[in-house]
């Protein structure tokens, strides 16, 4: 119970370098509140991971060959490929919290927190997936062939053909409001926020030209921003398709010439997240850890279950939604079991173990968020915090983009669509650009989580009500794909 005596939070966990009776290091627990949200997420993941038979994994073959093209219908209504449509919703998955997010978690929770990051990342991919598979199902192709999609329609409509209207609606338009202020928190002030603080990291940090002037950066990304935004999706997956696979890229190689580098280190470094992740103390530090820092880090960084990607993947050129389901299970798979391990694996292989106590410590454990994951590539290269600059901005782009067409499109389900809902939402959208390049971390940090964790609450609720017509769609497209009725075009 919170003060309020509401029960909102279970008690326990933050973790600290301690010894054991015997004198053994460990990861000891204080008391910290779990947010309910992170188990309803947990819960729900586990739950359509069961229920789907496992359809992350006996459905990713088939997603890799969608992306491909193999089944694509050129003459299907939409859009945007499922190429694009994947590295759209990618590019709003695909930000900051995989660095600055990873070394939040990794700090707390310990380097067991990487291998509860792994599993949060696998089960979080069927929710991924009955949740976009609902989107392209119940999506509404407009007179002007622009498509509208995402929860509030497969609540509102979904739950009316169950004859539950009375509960989609309501469902519906709460959504739609946290949406609205996530796509101005999480999926816009956070990512300028640390954007400028890396900006102004690699430029000199305190004695930076740019040190107290948030608000310069903040106006020219609003303006980059806003050049983007005008086109709609189909000019936001223009740009998508070419900055998420070259960051990924850049990112991701620069982490994987580090582990090279100090290969040797590598054996150790798995051996160290495994033993911290099953050990007794270590795995409930670990695993709460995860829970209050890495898994909300993750499940804001993935986004599984929150609902926002099946707004982009409504719009793909498909008359099959289960293609999309499908397709839309590879990010949590890219964006946390790849991109976020390998920041993890980084971090910890960088980071120390003390001497005295036994236990691994991050480089700069005194430092927050994106200061962690700087310093430990900077420990292998003097230069790359200017690199993880260039990567950051561009991370925080993309993401930045993507969620204005979330929030636009949840903006003009509760106000309609007219030209001065769609014109007023984006001039609101960079506004909030300059304002969360020139606020604190934590209260940008505290507004994005309490906006985005809030959609998963009626988001979950339609995934269960409507998961089993999902069941049923599944097994028809992937029993026709079997028997060859499904027509590969590749």
């Amino acid at each position: 119970m919170d003060e309020d005596g509401n029960p909102i939070y279970v008690q326990k966990v933050d973790t600290e370098f301690v010894k054991d009776a015997e004198g053994n290091p460990v990861y000891a627990t204080t008391s910290k509140k779990v947010p309910l949200v992170l188990i309803w997420l947990v819960v729900a993941a586990l739950v359509f991971t069961g229920y789907m038979g496992f359809v992350n994994i006996r459905g990713f073959a088939t997603s890799i060959n969608i992306v491909r093209g193999v089944y694509s219908n050129p003459d299907d209504k939409g859009e945007v490929s499922h190429f694009q449509a994947l590295t759209a919703a990618l590019s709003g998955t695909v930000g900051l919290g995989n660095i600055a997010g990873v070394a939040i978690a990794v700090s707390v929770g310990g380097p067991g927190a990487t291998f509860w990051m792994i599993v949060a990342g696998l089960i979080g991919m069927s929710s991924k997936f009955v949740e976009c598979t609902l989107g392209v199902k119940y999506r509404e192709v407009n007179e002007d062939g622009s498509v509208s999609g995402g929860p509030m329609y497969y609540l509102s409509k979904g739950l009316q053909n169950k004859g539950l209207g009375y509960i989609g609606v309501p469902l519906a338009v709460f959504f739609a409001l946290m949406c609205v202020g996530g796509s101005l928190g999480g999926g816009n002030m956070f990512q300028v926020n640390q954007a400028f603080q890396q900006f102004q990291t690699a430029t000199g940090g305190q004695d930076s030209f740019i040190a107290g002037y948030g608000w310069v950066f903040g106006l020219a990304m609003a303006g980059l921003v806003a050049i983007v935004i005008i086109g709609g999706i189909k000019s936001i997956a223009g740009v998508t398709d070419k900055i998420v696979p070259f960051m990924c890229g850049i990112y991701v190689i620069a982490a994987l010439s580090i582990l090279f580098q100090r290969s040797s280190e590598v054996p150790a470094a798995f051996s160290l997240i495994l033993t911290s992740a099953f050990s007794a103390q270590a795995a409930f530090g670990g695993f709460i850890g995860v829970l209050i820092q890495g898994f909300k880090r993750a499940a804001f960084s993935n986004e599984a279950g929150i609902g926002s990607a099946s707004i982009a993947h409504s719009a793909v050129k498909t008359s099959e939604p289960v293609t999309e389901g499908l397709v839309a299970l590879l990010e949590p798979f890219i964006d946390t079991v790849i991109v976020c391990t390998m920041t993890a694996l980084v971090i910890v292989i960088t980071g120390s173990v003390d001497a005295h106590t036994g236990l691994w410590s991050p480089l700069h454990s005194g430092s927050n968020g994106i200061e962690v994951t700087s310093a430990a590539f900077a420990s292998a290269y003097t230069w790359f915090p200017i690199v993880l600059c260039c990567a950051v901005i561009l991370f925080a782009f993309s993401t930045m983009i993507t969620w204005s067409y979330y929030g636009l499109q949840a903006w003009e389900y509760i106000f309609g669509r007219s030209k001065a809902a769609n014109v007023s939402y984006k001039v609101l959208f960079c506004v909030f650009v300059v304002i969360g390049a020139s606020m604190t971390l934590g209260n940008v940090v505290d507004f994005s989580d309490s906006m985005i964790f809030a959609m998963c609450f009626p988001n979950i609720i339609g995934l269960y009500l409507l998961s089993p017509e999902i069941k049923k769609d599944l097994a028809s497209f992937m029993s026709r794909v079997q028997s060859g009725e499904i027509k590969r075009y590749k």
